[in-house]
């Protein structure tokens, strides 16, 4: 072990110097701005600023405003399916229901379908964790290791594909619009592929490789809520089939609040649509298998337009306009202590 004393500097070496360099960055010499704060500048930044808000929340505003929406809850409407359903020994048994509704107005542009759930929380922390990212990118993996649990294997070890309580919980309604024009009935074309994000799609969901979709499934189970296995979600398109089906997608990346809507179909835009929807009595005819009666749920299908701005949501041009009020009330009590100051200042002086 060396002495401490051998650290020191011997007798007559200099000691190092512990002094930065001479350099205008070290010595902090390099120029500088520094702003001068005049009461001018200051007025006028929260002036600017309460003038940008504002018209920034006003356009908003009335962007959201201009939003054509139909929102109608079937809950009630479809009471005797809900109660069917109440009993999970049933899930077997199809159920329908129809909701006849009227637009007095034609709704024009693209016209979109969302269901909406409420009083149904997926932020819950056990809930949003509830599955197998790796899975769900076609991998062989070992879900037992997972986060899915419980919903990962049956009693007989068979694992769940997908996995995990998001899965398990998916909505499986089926909604279907018809337009009731004079004496005839014509169904409404709608598209259920293409409404999901393109990086969920292409990048976070992929089915595993196999020659076709039921062997590359096999050995697995459907998640006991499910009425079908995942290879059979659309069995019109398989490339929307598996894990990369839309509806599936869409499901999987949860909401924040306990009352949401997730995109469900698009109206297409031909024969009588090719405008939009067209006034007049429409109906719709539902697959009722979603119970949410035990957690006192609520079931909506809303009808609605989007505008540049997004779709009928006026809360970012409220804040907008709330922040550039507050930034012009600012604005007015500094130029009134100010004004009141350099008056008693004049008077002082004279």
């Amino acid at each position: 072990m060396k002495n401490k004393t051998s650290f020191l500097p011997r007798e007559g070496e200099a000691r190092p110097s512990r002094c930065p360099d001479n350099s205008a960055f070290k010595q902090q010499k390099l120029p500088a701005w520094k702003p001068q704060l005049t009461t001018a500048s200051v007025l006028s930044s929260f002036f600017l600023t309460g003038a940008f808000c504002l018209s920034v929340g006003v356009c908003l505003i009335l962007s959201a405003n201009s939003v054509r929406e139909i929102q109608i809850d079937y809950s009630d409407k479809c009471s005797d399916c809900s109660k069917l359903r109440e009993n999970s020994s049933n899930w077997n048994k199809e159920c329908h229901c129809s909701v006849n509704f009227t637009l007095k107005e034609d709704i024009l542009g693209d016209v979109f379908m969302y269901y909406g759930l409420q009083n149904f929380y997926q932020n819950h922390r056990r809930y949003v964790i509830s599955r197998s990212d790796a899975q769900l990118l076609g991998r062989n993996v070992n879900i037992q290791k997972s986060y899915c649990t419980p919903f990962t294997t049956y009693r007989n070890g068979t694992p769940m594909a997908p996995c995990g309580a998001i899965a398990n919980s998916m909505f499986n309604d089926t909604i279907d619009l018809f337009y009731n024009l004079n004496s005839s009935v014509i169904q409404v074309p709608l598209l259920k592929t293409g409404n999901s994000w393109w990086t969920d799609k292409n990048v976070k969901f992929r089915n595993p490789k196999s020659y076709n979709l039921s062997s590359a499934f096999a050995g697995t189970a459907r998640p006991p809520y499910w009425q079908k296995p995942v290879y059979l979600l659309d069995e019109e398109d398989e490339r929307n089939n598996g894990y990369v089906n839309d509806d599936f997608i869409i499901w999987m990346r949860v909401s924040a609040f306990a009352t949401f809507r997730n995109l469900y179909r698009r109206v297409s835009q031909i024969r009588q649509f090719a405008d939009g929807l067209p006034a007049g009595h429409y109906t719709f005819r539902i697959s009722y298998n979603f119970p949410v009666t035990k957690f006192k749920g609520r079931k909506h299908v809303i009808l609605s337009t989007v505008v540049w701005s997004g779709g009928s949501n006026p809360f970012l041009g409220i804040a907008y306009v709330v922040s550039g009020t507050a930034a012009t009330l600012t604005g007015f009590v500094i130029t009134a202590v100010h004004l009141k100051l350099r008056k008693k200042k004049t008077y002082f002086q004279k």
